[in-house]
């Protein structure tokens, strides 16, 4: 089972930026997919954004226009660029693999977390 290993988390105010990383422990490209779901307390666990091998990518409304999700196959690893973060942002994010044919579905493994926390 592939490794996950997320970083970048901490603590930012609104509107400022943050950058999540996560490593997997094999090549990228024998991966369908990968994504980021986040939870915050209290609420369930939610798709941020998802990236394909072949580079499609999807994003919750919620996010579309602030968050990119990208992916550089040569370090085994996807990005996830949060830009204009908002106290609703706060959560705690994981990335995953899994497949990807029209929506999102996460398969296989999930990473430890990465605490993102917001501040009005």
């Amino acid at each position: 089972q592939v490794q996950l290993e997320e970083s970048g988390g901490g603590l930012a105010q609104a509107g400022g930026s943050l950058r999540l990383s996560c490593v997997a422990s094999q090549t990228t490209f024998v991966i369908n997919a990968m994504g980021w779901y986040r939870q915050a307390p209290g609420k369930e666990r939610e798709l941020v954004a998802a990236i394909s091998s072949a580079g499609r990518t999807t994003a919750a409304d919620s996010v579309k226009g602030r968050f990119t999700i990208s992916r550089d196959g040569r370090r085994n690893t996807i990005y996830l660029q949060m830009n204009d973060l908002q106290p609703e942002d706060t959560a705690v994010y994981y990335c995953t693999t899994g497949i990807m044919h029209g929506q999102y579905r996460p398969t296989g493994s999930w990473g430890q977390g990465t605490q993102v926390i917001v501040s009005a």
